[in-house]
Formats: C-alpha cells, sequence, structure tokens
C-alpha cells in the first residue's frame, strides 16, 4: 500500500474512532437528538430479532462502538473495504439524527447544520473510494472476466486438441483396416 493511501485512510478514521469513543462514553449527551431517529428504526430491530436492545442510550453506544472498530480497521488496513462500508452506512442515520437542517428556524443553526451535514456528505463520499480502492490491485470485476477469459480460451484448445486427436483416430483406424493381418 503506498504511503498516500495508508495516511489518507487514517485521516478518513481520525473522526470516527474520537467521536464514536467520545459517544461510547457519554451517549447521554444525544438522546434528545437521536431520539427520532431510533423510535423509527427500533420496530424494525424488534421485528428481525426480539431480544435486540432498542432504547436510544444503548443505540447510540452500540453506533460509537461500530464506528471505533471499523474506523481503527479502516486506519490500520484491516477489512479496509468492508469497514469504509460499514462506517458509511453508519454515517447515514448519525447524519439524519444530529443535523436535521430542515427543522431549524434559527438562520444560524440552519446554517451550522447545513455545513455539518455537507461535511457528513463529502466523508461519505470519502468512505465510498475507500470501499472501492482496491490498493492498485486489479479489481474483482477485472479479475473475473479474466479468469473467464482463460477458461475460454483453455476450452478451445481442449476443443481443438480434442478434434485433432480424433482425426489422428479416424485415420489411424482406416490405415490399420487396410492393412493385412
Amino acid at each position: 500500500m503506498t504511503p498516500v493511501r495508508s495516511l489518507a485512510r487514517a485521516m478518513l478514521s481520525g473522526i470516527f474512532v474520537v467521536q464514536g469513543y467520545r459517544n461510547f462514553r457519554n451517549p447521554s449527551r444525544l438522546v434528545v437528538a437521536a431520539k427520532p431517529v431510533t423510535d423509527k428504526v427500533a420496530p424494525i430491530l424488534r421485528r428481525a430479532h426480539p431480544s435486540f436492545p432498542t432504547d436510544t442510550e444503548t443505540m447510540i453506544r452500540m453506533n460509537a462502538a461500530v464506528q471505533v472498530s471499523a474506523g481503527l480497521m479502516l486506519a490500520t488496513n484491516r477489512f479496509s473495504r468492508p469497514a469504509a462500508l460499514v462506517l458509511a452506512s453508519t454515517l447515514v442515520p448519525v447524519t439524519i439524527a444530529g443535523h436535521p437542517f430542515w427543522k431549524n428556524d434559527d438562520p444560524t443553526a440552519k446554517n451550522n447544520n447545513e455545513i455539518h451535514t455537507l461535511k457528513n456528505l463529502g466523508l461519505l463520499g470519502g468512505l465510498l473510494l475507500a470501499a472501492a480502492d482496491t490498493g492498485g490491485k486489479p479489481g474483482l470485476r477485472w479479475r473475473t472476466g479474466h479468469r473467464i477469459g482463460h477458461s475460454r480460451r483453455s476450452m478451445q484448445r481442449a476443443v481443438r486438441t480434442a478434434r485433432r486427436e480424433a482425426r489422428i483416430a479416424v485415420r489411424s483406424a482406416a490405415t490399420a483396416r487396410r492393412l493385412p493381418g
């Protein structure tokens, strides 16, 4: 991995590790803002798994723990592509709950939330790039196409060889019939 990629991933993951740690230690400061979102998500989670904790503070802590662990994985280049996708998925509800600029009447608060929403959209874009980055190695699409092409050529060679061997066998049998004895 190039130093630029390593540095960029560490820089991108920093906000998730730091904020995730803070939110894990003190989730109560976010409960009021997160409650509308968690109230909408809780019934879905209960249907999926009845014993899943759906109180707002626990969900904030779980989201924070996911952000810290995925942020560390991204920074250390361990499963960095899946970690980037996980971080991107945690960013959406955080942005909706934490920066609802469409609900603000105060121009200063609205402007502040718009800026944070745009910042989070920029982070989302960076995470999507990190998720798509193959580190200079061929991607899955190229490798699959390359394997298919290789298999096709191998099959064509096998068919040509089988036809050639069949022609030789036919000629040998015809020659053997013509020989006496």
